[in-house]
């Protein structure tokens, strides 16, 4: 019920919060705003450099998936993505406290409130994965290039392509490379920036850059919960100790019926194990053993019905293998420890900010597209702020994320025509004077 209320009153703060954006709204209508922006010489001559710079987005983005990131280990990048945003000349840059990397190109009616357009820093590969590119034709592979490293190149690329055409906006715009989107991280850049940091209550909106398409938005931010559940007993011999309680039945017992666990597509809700580990040898009985488990879905509401079986079932393998098995030295217990935890939150596709969204994307030719997902986004939309994340690619010009042959298309027309669809929607939200 907790849950419920807040994701009520996240709604009815996004609604406040869009104040804003309805004003300029009224002004112009976000279609013929759009084709204002797509006919001013100013645009025009951003795109003729973001052309003309093409191969050193290609070249820099290469370099920053060369540096590894992985999570909570992005300080390397970080420091090279600063200089990166200081030779692009944005102002006040700097690395906060959480790692986060960024600067600000300065509005003409600033009102102390910021735009921010993010790319995450961090990939999902441990320490120690090679992350050299390699390349065939003009297919580029290399784990975590797609997601995210060549957003960070294309949001450098903006920044001198308004520089070089004299573009300028109304609002101040942050442009961000972020850390801890992936995994274990829990947006713990994204948590610092809104809850904790110096911009706290300064962004009035917010937009993710991710590896996908720049013809759709992902305004459904997804929930999830990330649980480490761990069962611990005596341990012993496989053979002498035969007998006792086992650690490993309890977690597989537990696996087993969770895999059973029923759950709506509409809204769509998910779960999975990704994650086990323990034990002591071969022919020992595990002191202890591991899993983690990660539950997804748009709404908090079945999100939170999955979690609830979660803890019963866990509770409930530990039970039966206490009954099941011999505890004279002892009884299997269960830890269940909370790893991650992102909000979920939707954008309606009638609110101000996705009507502009929309009127940008389809100025360049293309329907546009919604989705789920769960991204840097997901903070900011939880709490009310007008947010969501889009791609900067033209369709189908990556794939394989999360794995070691991730790749990327960067054939020159259609990325730059994805480019400026991007750059159209940042403008449109931002202004153009």
């Amino acid at each position: 019920m907790r849950n419920s209320l807040r994701f009520s009153t996240s709604l009815l703060a996004f609604g406040l919060a869009c104040v804003g954006l309805c004003a300029a709204a009224q002004a112009a209508s976000p279609s013929s705003e759009a084709q204002r922006i797509l006919a001013s010489p100013a645009f025009k001559a951003a795109i003729a450099t973001i052309d003309k710079d093409y191969d050193r987005f290609v070249a820099e983005g290469i370099k920053l998936t060369e540096i590894p990131a992985p999570p909570f280990k992005e300080m390397a990048r970080a420091k090279e993505y600063e200089k990166m945003l200081k030779d692009a000349g944005l102002a006040d840059v700097t690395i906060d406290a959480e790692g986060n990397a960024y600067g600000v190109r300065k509005g003409t009616r600033s009102d102390g409130k910021f735009v921010v357009i993010a790319a995450h820093l961090d990939t999902v590969f441990p320490e120690g994965t090679d992350v050299k590119v390699k390349r065939e034709g003009t297919k580029l592979s290399a784990p975590g290039i797609g997601d995210d490293t060549f957003s960070l190149a294309a949001l450098l690329s903006f920044v001198r392509a308004m520089n070089a055409a004299g573009i300028k906006t109304r609002d101040d715009i942050i442009f961000m490379g972020d850390v801890g989107e992936e995994g274990e991280g829990d947006l713990r850049g994204m948590r610092y920036l809104f809850t904790k940091g110096p911009l706290k209550d300064k962004i009035k909106t917010f937009i993710s850059v991710e590896s996908g398409s720049a013809n759709g938005i992902s305004g459904n931010a997804v929930g999830s919960r990330r649980y480490r559940v761990t069962f611990s007993g005596p341990g012993g011999h496989s053979y002498g100790a035969f007998g006792l309680v086992n650690p490993m039945y309890a977690l597989g017992s537990a696996a087993a019926e969770f895999s059973h666990t029923e759950v709506p597509e509409k809204p769509k809700t998910t779960f999975g194990i990704g994650v086990i580990g323990g034990g002591t040898s071969v022919n020992s009985i595990p002191l202890s053993v591991w899993m983690d488990i990660d539950m997804r879905s748009e709404s908090p509401v079945e999100l939170n019905k999955v979690e609830t079986r979660m803890f019963k079932i866990m509770q409930d393998a530990t039970e039966s293998e206490n009954k099941t098995r011999d505890v004279k030295e002892g009884k299997i217990t269960v830890d269940i420890k909370k790893i991650g935890d992102r909000p979920a939150g939707i954008v309606d596709p009638k609110s101000p900010l996705a009507v502009i969204a929309a009127a940008a994307i389809e100025a360049n030719g293309a329907k546009i597209t919604y989705g789920s997902g769960s991204s840097d986004s997901n903070m900011p939309i939880s709490l009310g702020i007008p947010a969501f994340t889009t791609g900067k690619n033209s369709p189908n010009m990556g794939g394989r994320s999360h794995s070691l042959d991730e790749w990327i298309d960067v054939a020159k027309a259609p990325m730059v025509k994805g480019m400026t669809t991007c750059l159209t929607t940042i403008l449109a939200i931002a202004g153009l004077e």
